[in-house]
C-alpha cells in the first residue's frame, strides 16, 4: 500500500505560481512566504508543516519542516528541502541563489501576530507587507482541475441529501440522525475537515436543523446556527427531537480532496404548513432569477441587492437571510478549499464576477418559532448565468408519516 498520494499536478502548480508572481510584481514584492495551510496545499499540493517561499521570478522553494518524506512525494514541486529552524530560511535563500527580498509578502488575513513578529525579526532588512488578498482572488477562479473535483464534491452531496430521506424519522434527536448521515459521508470519502478562512470560524460537517431549532441565532457567520450541543459550539445539530410537520434543514458540506460543495434541501414529515410551503417556492424563485443574472461581469454587490429587493417584493424581506438587526448581509460566497472564498454576493461588495468562479448561492427564509426553509446549490459562473452542478430537486421533500 502506497503510504503517502501526490496532490495537484505540477503544470497545475506552475500555472497558480506564475499567477502570484505576476500580482508580486504588479505590488513591487520582491518574494513571499506561503505559511497558512490550505495556501500552502494551494500552491505547493502539500499540507505537511514547513513554509513555501515564492520569488517575483524563477523557481519556488518548499521548506519542509514536518514531514519531509510525506511532502516530498504530495508536492510535484522541484525543490523541496528539509529545514529545522525558520531562522534557518534567509540562509538558505542565500544558498540557492534567490536575493534578499526587499519587500517580503505574508498572509496577514490570518497570520497569528506573534508569527508576524518572529518573521519580522528573522527578515529584518526586509519591508513585510500583505499578500492576502492577491491570493484570495487567484483561488477565486478556479481551473478545469478544481471543477471536475467540485463536480465530484456536488455528486456526492446530491448522495447525502437523497439518503436522507431512509434516516429521518419522527423521535430521533437532530445529533442521532447528523451522526448517521455523516457516517455516510465518511464512507464516500469526506475529508472530514471542513476549512474556513475567517478568524475564529469553523464548521463540522454542516447544519441539520428541525423546527424553531433551526431559527435559534449563533455567532456563525451563517444564516442559520441552531442549538448545537453545548454553549462553546452554539451551533449545528443538537438534542432536540424531531417532530412531524416541521421543516428539516439539511445544510451540509461534503469537502472532497480539499474541495467544497455547499448544499442544502429542505425535508418534513406528514406536511407543512402553506406559509412556509410558500416561502420556499419564493426562495426558488430568486434561486433561478439570479442564475440569469450572476453571469460573467457582474457586480457581486449588485447580486446581493437584487436577491434582497426580491425577498422584499416577495414579502419576506423582514426574514430573508435571518430576522433581527444582526442578520446576515449576504445571500452567497465562494467556496474552493475554503469555506469563505471570493466572491462575496454581499452588501458593499464591488467584485466583477468572471467564468471559473465557484459560487454557493443560498436564499432562505429564517422564521423565528417556525424554522427554515429555502435552498443552497453550487454553481459555476458562466458568460451566461450560473451553471448548477446539482442534479437533485429543489423541491421540498415531504416524506409520509
Amino acid at each position: 500500500m502506497e503510504l503517502y498520494k501526490p496532490g495537484a499536478p505540477l503544470q497545475e502548480l506552475q500555472t497558480r505560481i506564475e499567477k502570484l508572481q505576476k500580482a508580486m510584481r504588479q505590488k513591487g514584492i520582491s518574494g513571499s512566504l506561503i505559511v497558512q495551510k490550505t495556501d500552502l496545499f494551494y500552491f505547493a499540493a502539500t499540507s505537511q508543516q514547513g513554509w513555501l517561499y515564492v520569488p517575483d521570478s524563477g523557481l519556488p522553494l518548499l521548506l519542509i519542516f514536518k514531514e519531509f518524506d510525506r511532502a516530498r512525494v504530495e508536492s510535484a514541486l522541484e525543490r523541496v528541502i528539509s529545514v529545522l529552524n525558520p531562522k534557518q530560511i534567509p540562509g538558505i535563500l542565500a544558498e540557492y541563489g534567490y536575493p534578499y527580498p526587499q519587500i517580503l509578502g505574508l498572509e496577514m488575513d490570518v497570520l497569528p501576530a506573534n508569527l508576524y513578529f518572529q518573521y519580522a525579526d528573522i527578515f529584518k532588512g526586509s519591508s513585510i507587507t500583505d499578500i492576502s488578498t492577491e491570493i484570495r482572488l487567484i483561488r477565486a477562479v478556479k481551473s478545469a482541475y478544481e471543477i471536475a473535483i467540485i463536480r465530484q464534491a456536488v455528486a456526492f452531496s446530491d448522495r447525502l441529501a437523497a439518503r436522507l430521506p431512509e434516516l429521518l424519522r419522527p423521535g430521533k434527536t437532530e445529533v442521532e440522525l447528523a451522526g448517521e448521515i455523516e457516517g455516510y459521508a465518511r464512507s464516500l470519502g469526506h475529508q472530514g475537515i471542513v476549512r474556513m478562512r475567517l478568524f475564529g470560524s469553523e464548521l463540522f460537517y454542516g447544519h441539520l436543523l428541525s423546527g424553531p431549532a433551526a431559527a435559534v441565532p449563533g455567532y456563525l457567520a451563517s444564516p442559520t446556527a441552531g442549538q448545537g450541543v453545548s454553549p462553546l459550539i452554539g451551533q449545528g445539530a443538537g438534542f432536540k427531537k424531531i417532530a412531524k410537520n416541521e421543516p428539516v434543514l439539511f445544510d451540509y458540506v461534503f469537502a472532497l480532496q480539499g474541495y467544497i460543495s455547499d448544499h442544502a434541501r429542505i425535508f418534513a414529515i406528514g406536511s407543512l404548513p402553506d406559509d412556509l410551503m410558500r416561502a420556499h417556492e419564493a426562495m426558488l424563485f430568486i434561486q433561478e432569477e439570479i442564475k440569469k443574472q450572476a453571469c460573467t461581469g457582474a457586480i457581486s454587490g449588485d447580486i446581493y441587492e437584487k436577491m434582497v429587493s426580491m425577498a422584499e417584493e416577495k414579502g419576506y424581506g423582514k426574514f430573508f437571510m435571518g430576522a433581527g438587526e444582526r442578520k446576515i448581509r449576504f445571500t452567497g460566497h465562494g467556496v474552493g478549499l475554503e469555506l469563505d472564498e471570493f466572491p462575496f454576493l454581499a452588501k458593499g461588495q464591488k467584485l466583477p464576477l468572471e467564468n471559473g468562479m465557484i459560487i454557493a448561492l443560498e436564499p432562505k427564509v429564517i422564521l423565528p418559532g417556525k424554522g427554515v426553509v429555502g435552498i443552497e446549490n453550487t454553481f459555476l459562473v458562466t458568460d451566461t448565468g450560473l451553471e448548477s452542478l446539482s442534479n437533485l430537486s429543489d423541491q421540498i421533500t415531504i416524506l409520509p408519516e
